[in-house]
């Protein structure tokens, strides 16, 4: 619901700001006031049009401010996260406009198109009356309210479910169903990559044991010479290493027992030696494993020059190379079996579809009683708001095929006044019949399309007596669902008001300026008075505003 209300230069707005409550919030005041102002000022955050004309003179800008409050409302706070907006209890929603014509959005401080606010705030507020803004003028609501009314949402997700997994099949079918030549174009192509990846016959690691052979065989003569070489001087050639320190390690030996301390110089010189000749042994065998075969570098050189060809062509690594391998080769399989696969396709096709026509029919059955109930619900609901012969109907019209949300499609239709035909309701309702029909639906389906702040304007247009109380009851009645924000110049309404608002104009150095006030109690009888009275308020006027408000409490 709408928290908090900033509208600041906004035609004969400087600064105004404004907090509303849950229930019915009631806006009043004398006509050029400015409450058509206010509701102008919402519907620019519902993505209404802007004009240059509506800044207020002397500015450059305008802008429009509302806080909501988002308990309870999952889908606009997934919605948020979904868009990479900020997601909180509360949302800011900010609308600027500029007399230059660059208009300025933002959704929790960051800057978004004008339909992305246009979609976040339609789930939040509906006005109805003469605006821009018109839900039940959107035909593709018609069959949601029904739904919402009759509690269908169990039996519509199961169409749902088996809708999309019919449409899955029906997808895979058509891209089965490739023109024989694309198809024959798209199995030459793959049969020519199958035979050259299986031809190169792929080891997965194969490429960096390659990578590591190259290099020996790059410095295949260095590598001989240090180990072939390190193993003659250490052990094998003439003055080897290991020869001298064996006569040293003799001679240390033979004269320690005229110098016990050469004991432990000759036991770690023969473990040296020890050492030495393993390292010696290691260095031969090393060297006699080199391959100095020049073919062989060229295989290696060749080899890994045909697997870098191939990642270049299809994947970057070898494991990827071996996994696209696979793939085509089970997509070889499925087009080669085109014939096989497109019956089995069929098949699964033409049972989902049984399972979505079973669904169907049944929601479609509901759908029938339900909008039967609901049109004799609306009607006797009307028939309070001074529409008493007005018939409401929900008229459901077959689709030639299954579609997202049904059999068929629905649309409200209307014949306000006795012996006309009833039309398409978008069509033929005035503003004033839009706001009353919507207070008659919503008092039959209080969830509705789930838009949970309702502005009423124009909702009493043409009415009075005993129709306006009952429309003021109504109101106040739905109110304890939703939160109803209503500007009207009736008191039989504006009595049973949760909240009453006066608007009001002021002047302060020669500029008209609009301000919006929460009355108190003794403030609304005299606002009541006023308007029961007009300018000339007595005691009897005050007594009587007294007695509609106590009255209209006593009902609520």
């Amino acid at each position: 619901m709408i928290t908090d209300l900033i509208v600041k230069n906004f035609a004969i707005i400087e600064n105004l700001h404004v907090q509303f409550g849950h229930g019915f919030n009631v806006l009043t005041g004398e006509t050029g006031a400015g409450k058509s102002i206010i509701i102008d000022a919402v519907n620019l955050l519902l993505g209404g049009r802007a004009r240059g004309e509506a800044i207020r003179a002397g500015c450059d800008e305008a802008s429009v401010e509302a806080v909501f409050d988002l308990s309870g409302e999952t889908a606009v706070r997934q919605l948020l996260t979904e868009q990479g907006l900020e997601n909180d209890d509360e949302l800011l929603v900010r609308r600027i406009v500029a007399r230059s014509g660059k208009n300025r959005v933002f959704v929790n401080g960051s800057a978004v198109p004008l339909g992305q606010l246009r979609n976040l705030t339609s789930r939040l507020v509906n006005i109805y009356g003469q605006h821009e803004h018109q839900n039940l003028q959107r035909t593709e609501t018609h069959l949601m309210l029904l739904d919402d009314y009759a509690g269908l949402q169990q039996p519509l997700n199961d169409y749902r479910q088996a809708f999309q997994a019919c449409q899955g099949l029906r997808k895979q079918l058509d891209d089965l169903n490739l023109a024989e030549r694309e198809r024959q174009q798209r199995l030459d192509m793959l049969s020519f990559q199958q035979q050259e990846l299986a031809g190169a016959k792929l080891i997965v690691g194969e490429d960096a044991e390659l990578e590591q052979e190259r290099s020996l065989l790059q410095h295949a003569e260095k590598l001989t010479a240090a180990t072939s070489g390190g193993y003659d001087i250490l052990y094998g050639g003439q003055q080897a290493v290991c020869a001298q320190l064996s006569s040293v390690a003799e001679q240390l030996e033979r004269l320690q027992s005229i110098d016990p301390q050469l004991a432990p110089l000759a036991e770690t010189l023969r473990s040296s030696l020890f050492n030495i000749e393993d390292v010696a042994a290691e260095l031969r065998g090393y060297a006699d494993k080199l391959d100095f075969e020049p073919q062989r570098q060229a295989q290696v050189e060749e080899r890994l020059s045909l697997l870098t060809g191939l990642k270049r062509k299809y994947a970057p690594t070898l494991e990827e190379l071996v996994a696209y391998q696979e793939k085509i080769e089970a997509e070889l399989e499925t087009l080669s079996d085109v014939e096989g696969h497109r019956d089995l396709l069929q098949k699964q096709l033409e049972k989902a579809l049984g399972r979505v026509l079973a669904f169907g029919r049944e929601l479609s059955a509901q759908r029938r009683q339900a909008a039967e109930q609901l049109a004799a619900a609306v009607e006797t609901e009307l028939a309070d708001l001074a529409m008493p012969k007005a018939r409401f109907k929900m008229r459901l019209f077959d689709l030639p095929e299954p579609a997202a949300d049904g059999l068929e499609h629905g649309e409200f239709y209307l014949a306000a006044n006795p012996g006309e035909p009833a039309q398409p309701l978008a069509k033929i309702a005035s503003g004033g019949e839009l706001s009353r029909i919507m207070l008659a639906l919503k008092r039959s389906a209080p969830e509705g399309d789930g838009v949970r702040t309702l502005i009423f304007d124009e909702v009493d247009a043409g009415i009075g007596g005993e129709a306006a109380t009952a429309v003021g009851e109504k109101i106040s009645r739905l109110g304890e669902q939703l939160q109803v924000l209503c500007v009207t110049h009736l008191p039989q309404v504006a009595a049973f008001a949760d909240r009453h608002y006066q608007v009001a104009k002021s002047e302060a150095g020669g500029r008209t300026s609009t301000r919006l006030q929460l009355l108190d109690d003794e403030a609304q009888v005299e606002e009541m008075a006023r308007m029961l009275g007009g300018a000339h308020i007595g005691e009897r006027t005050l007594e009587h505003a007294r007695e509609l408000i106590g009255r209209s409490k006593g009902i609520a």
